[in-house]
């Protein structure tokens, strides 16, 4: 410790007098911390500033108890701080501490476990060993560090605050044990530079030491002075510390052997050869971190002098108090190797830390002062100094682990349990659609079900693959190709019909009403392609509407047929005139088809369809989303309405002519209509998944399919394969034929109801029978077509319009054609 004090002058100002020591105007040092609190305590009852260069204990900082200290080095917080940067760059999390019972080391704890906290790292154990070894205590307290150290093997890593003196202890005794060695010391800056806790063992016996160690300046010249410093001890009379260490090594080199000497040498506090000379073991002896700290508070007290006499004559009487050196001291700035320095609100200065790597070579010197990395208070960063200082640290600190459980892998989370430290855990399985990307995760974050997916102990999330019914699916294709077949089927019925334009099969099927059917029925099957590939807004919009038109387009022409055949073999006058003034094709197709644009209009203008995603659980689907179910219901209940009144009319005349018996197929293919799109509600709400549209498609297939050849496969056949069949003469008589049958078997029925009768009543059936059969002279020979009811019927229905049949002996062509009123 060294005093500064003021200017000697006598009463009248004259220097060298023999008068009172002027005022201790200040102190520098001391190095530990319990011996600062001690005397700062009572240099402040004077005002005196103490400069400390290595005193680091956090209780200093408070001005309120020790207004008067001062230090060049930081607080050991930030120490704290820079061990658990250490730990962190490590990823050690169970470590051990040992420090000692005094304010340094209770502090320095305190900090280590705060910080700790924060940063998820805990402590296997904690030991105390009592400051002063002499303490009856100490070796019981080693004993128990000893085995805390050797049972405890998950911890590989040790933080320690202890002095020296304790460690050189404590290594004696643990080293003994094969598992107490090649462990890492995390060292502080107390004994991070002291090799000599080493004893007779090697560094490779005692594992890493990673230290901890005060700002370290340019003391080049400190060094050369040393060297060049001369070696007689009655040269230095005036230091007693050089005095003595000089006088004891003149002593040693004159009357012991170079063998003793290196004995007594080696007992020392201090590694030194046999043959070094006082220079040198001098040199040896230094902490250049000390050197620094020194004379930067040499420095800021001649500031503070210099900054106080810029305007006073400090020479004079006025002599300078330690009040205002305490004060000028907490505002002066001062300089050193280019860097300006000033104490904080706190009386500290903030330097900064070295973190040091020791390391031995082959002669067994170890190395304390490789600097490795730099620790910046400000910024509470740690940066190695170089690429090759990172490696040599990972080389001997890369695989070693500390940790009370394994690491959890990414895709896997830390669970702790409530009597377990935090940092002992058990690795749990991230569930499905969840993942973690880290290791030792705290929990796993949930992946974006809608966009993405993962499996049980996931890393990553996956992109679900987007799935709608693709043009290259095979089932689609089969889809695709009978609504091609479909197409071309009507496209050469269309083209047969026109190419037969004027015979009687045709013209009986309401030609131009059959043509609007072709071209409905072929607007049904392009529909059917909009059912396939991505959806987009126009084709969730379109694929609807178009099909809902179409056949509601093809239902009205079918309701036309189907009342066109009531219409013509209604025999009642009344209900014929009634009929007729009702049946206006166009007007009713027209009329028929306003239902349908008005729904379809008011969906699209309210709740138009639009494409949506649903997601499953690797999949994510595209498909069109309805919106309005309601409108849709409306849409297929509409034609359902139209078909269910077709399917009426043609019930009704379902007896009607073999050549008119379109009834007969309208009657089945409304059936297949309505077995199609009954089975589709509960099919339609129950599948999931691409091929939902798939089964609209097969339903509009279905229907298409049943109207083409119920109603248009029959005729063709008869305009290619039954051309006998398609002419007037064979129209004629199929419906004497039928006139003849109903005649008959009412003729029958009244001979029944004749039977009981007492009086005969003439037979009209048997009139009418004869006189139909009485074959007309001016007709050609007529094709024989069978009326049993088992036959197949091919004929095509009619265009005609019959009153009521006559009985007449003498039905002439004229009245034929009056009858069938055959299209022209």
């Amino acid at each position: 410790m060294a005093v500064i004090q003021g200017p000697v002058t006598d009463a009248d100002g004259r220097w060298g007098t023999k008068e009172p020591s002027p005022p201790v105007l200040a102190v520098v040092g001391d190095y530990y911390s319990e011996i600062s609190i001690a005397v700062t305590r009572q240099l402040n009852l004077e005002y005196i500033p103490q400069i400390s260069y290595g005193s680091t204990s956090g209780l200093l900082s408070d001005k309120n108890r020790f207004p008067s200290f001062m230090r060049t080095v930081p607080e050991d917080d930030h120490q704290a701080r820079a061990i658990i940067e250490i730990l962190k760059n490590h990823q050690w999390t169970w470590v051990g501490v040992v420090t000692t019972d005094g304010d340094y080391g209770r502090y320095a704890l305190e900090r280590l476990k705060y910080y700790a906290a924060e940063n998820n790292i805990c402590f296997a154990f904690t030991s105390i060993i009592p400051d002063v070894l002499g303490d009856s205590k100490v070796k019981g307290r080693i004993e128990a560090i000893v085995k805390s150290i050797t049972e405890n093997q998950k911890v590989k890593v040790i933080v320690s605050f202890a002095k020296p003196y304790h460690m050189k202890y404590l290594f004696a005794s643990l080293l003994k044990d094969p598992r107490g060695r090649e462990n890492v010391w995390v060292a502080s800056d107390n004994w991070s530079e002291s090799r000599f806790v080493l004893g007779n063992w090697s560094l490779n016996d005692v594992g890493t030491v990673i230290g901890i160690t005060l700002k370290t300046g340019n003391t080049t010249n400190f060094n050369q002075y040393l060297s060049n410093l001369d070696v007689n001890p009655d040269h230095h009379k005036n230091n007693s510390f050089l005095y003595k260490f000089l006088k004891e090594q003149q002593q040693e080199n004159e009357t012991s052997s170079n063998h003793d000497r290196a004995l007594r040498l080696v007992k020392r506090s201090y590694p030194v050869d046999a043959d070094d000379t006082a220079n040198e073991v001098l040199i040896k002896r230094i902490y250049p971190y000390a050197v620094f700290s020194v004379e930067l508070a040499v420095r800021a007290i001649a500031q503070a002098v210099a900054d106080l006499c810029v305007n006073r004559d400090c020479k004079t009487k006025e002599r300078l108090q330690p009040l205002e050196v305490r004060g000028a001291l907490r505002k002066a700035t001062f300089h050193m190797d280019g860097q300006n320095y000033k104490f904080d609100d706190r009386g500290d200065l903030n330097s900064g830390y070295d973190v040091i790597l020791w390391r031995q070579d082959a002669s067994t010197f170890v190395d304390v002062h490789y600097i490795v990395a730099n620790y910046d208070i400000r910024n509470k960063t740690l940066n190695f100094t170089s690429p090759q200082a990172y490696q040599d640290v990972n080389n001997v600190t890369g695989n070693v682990t500390s940790r009370c459980s394994k690491t959890c892998k990414p895709g896997y989370r830390k669970q702790s349990s409530e009597v377990w430290p935090v940092c002992c855990y058990e690795c749990h399985p991230c569930p499905v659609n969840h993942f973690s990307n880290t290791t030792d995760a705290t929990q796993c974050q949930r992946c974006n079900t809608d966009t993405h997916y993962s499996s049980n102990a996931s890393a990553i999330c996956h992109r679900k693959q987007t799935v709608f019914l693709s043009w290259r699916d095979r089932y689609h294709i089969v889809l695709l190709a009978f609504t091609a077949l479909g197409a071309l089927l009507t496209l050469t019925v269309g083209i047969i019909f026109l190419a037969r334009w004027n015979t009687p099969v045709v013209r009986a099927s309401v030609g131009p009403i059959c043509i609007i059917l072709l071209f409905s029925l072929l607007s049904t099957f392009v529909s059917v392609i909009l059912f396939g590939g991505k959806p987009s807004d126009w084709q969730c919009q379109a694929r609807q509407v178009m099909f809902g038109l179409s056949f509601t387009l093809c239902i009205s022409c079918i309701m036309v047929k189907s009342f066109k055949i009531i219409l013509a073999f209604e025999f009642d006058p009344s209900i014929q005139r009634v009929l007729k003034k009702l049946y206006q094709p166009f007007i009713i197709i027209a009329l028929c088809m306003v239902g349908q644009v008005l729904i379809c209009a008011l969906w699209l203008a309210l709740k138009p369809p639009k494409p949506k995603w649903d997601s499953m659980e690797m999949l994510r689907l595209r498909s069109c989303n309805e919106k309005s179910f309601l409108a849709f219901g409306a849409m297929l209940g509409y034609n359902g309405i139209l078909a269910l009144i077709c399917f009426g009319l043609a019930f009704k005349g379902r007896n009607l002519p073999r050549c008119y018996n379109d009834a007969k197929f309208i009657t089945f293919s409304m059936l297949i209509y309505f077995i199609c799109w009954i089975i589709f509600g509960p099919v339609y709400a129950t599948v999931t998944g691409k091929y939902l549209p798939a089964v609209e498609m097969v339903v509009i297939l279905l229907s298409a399919y049943g109207i083409l050849f119920c109603l248009f496969f029959t005729k063709c056949y008869i305009i290619l394969f039954k051309q006998e069949a398609n002419t007037e003469s064979a129209f004629r008589q199929e419906v004497r034929n039928h006139s003849l049958g109903e005649i008959q078997g009412l003729s029958a029925l009244n001979l029944v109801s004749s039977s009981s009768s007492s009086e005969g009543l003439q037979n009209r059936a048997l009139d009418l029978e004869s006189s139909t059969s009485n074959p007309m002279k001016s007709d050609p020979p007529k094709p024989t077509i069978s009326s049993s009811p088992q036959s197949f019927s091919i004929c095509p229905d009619s265009n005609l319009l019959p009153t009521r049949l006559q009985n007449d002996h003498n039905v002439n062509t004229r009245d034929l054609r009056r009858y069938l009123s055959m299209p022209s």
